[in-house]
């Protein structure tokens, strides 16, 4: 079998084992429902009257959109390396051709569909129950891919270095709820104290915030990098950032070639 037989062949598995998975399937499209129902059509914005919500509504769909691109590959990249950790996945896997990046490539496309569709229904949500005026780009489909695939990365190693499914669930955790909220997305620069800055500039969805809204909103105030466009510029140092990682990711996974 071909390379891209064999990741076709595991693509394939992967997608049957989680739409199986009817709870996952549930959580991976309500819970950024319910943050837009939430945050969006109850609490809205108040652009100009300040606190947290003091933007206007497209301002937060790079907050949105990032709910699914960093959380459900951290949550379900770390279950399910670890899950094939304890069931002892790898050492039969390591009886086939099929190579650790392989298998991490396979579980990343089935990802990156998984969060294709759910940001449609964020996007379209976003525009009914909040207002928001979204320039569509072309960008946001590399946006999504690449920080699918930085994120898978991230996740691969927390289930490689995790002793349990529960550990690894708890460590996706313990990592996205910061970067959710202190990368750009929810909360901007200017309500953070100037130390936390360069904190701020290591998180890789900070670059991913930063080039989606300059994306989708044209008014937006973005960094930019030596005058460059800020989506491309940001989406160039994502991808920098997605290769490094996914490379470590792939390496931290058990052998299996």
């Amino acid at each position: 079998m071909t390379r891209v037989g064999r990741v076709r062949s595991e693509t394939s598995a992967g997608w049957r084992s989680f739409v199986r998975r009817r709870t996952a399937v549930f959580f991976t499209f309500f819970f950024p429902v319910i943050l837009i129902v939430i945050f969006g059509a109850l609490v809205r914005t108040d652009p100009g009257g300040g606190g947290l919500f003091a933007e206007p509504p497209a301002y937060y769909v790079p907050g949105y959109l990032a709910v699914v691109v960093l959380f459900t590959p951290l949550s379900r990249m770390g279950s399910e390396v670890a899950r094939h950790r304890e069931g002892n996945r790898f050492e039969k896997l390591a009886t086939t051709p099929l190579t650790r990046g392989e298998w991490l490539l396979a579980q990343t496309v089935v990802n990156a569909v998984i969060i294709g569709l759910a940001s449609l229904l964020i996007l379209a949500l976003v525009i009914v129950l909040t207002g928001a005026e979204i320039a569509f780009s072309p960008l946001l489909v590399p946006y999504i891919l690449v920080g699918v695939v930085c994120f898978n990365g991230i996740g691969a190693m927390l289930g490689s270095y995790t002793d349990s499914q529960d550990g690894a669930i708890a460590a996706s955790n313990a990592i996205g709820l910061p970067l959710l909220f202190l990368s750009e997305t929810f909360i901007s620069l200017e309500q953070l104290p100037g130390w936390f800055e360069p904190l701020v500039n290591l998180s890789p969805l900070t670059y991913f915030a930063r080039g989606v809204r300059a994306a989708t909103a044209s008014d937006a105030a973005t960094s930019t990098v030596a005058g460059l466009d800020p989506a491309l510029a940001n989406l160039g140092i994502l991808t920098a950032i997605a290769v490094v990682v996914f490379a470590l990711g792939a390496r931290s996974i058990p052998r299996t070639d």
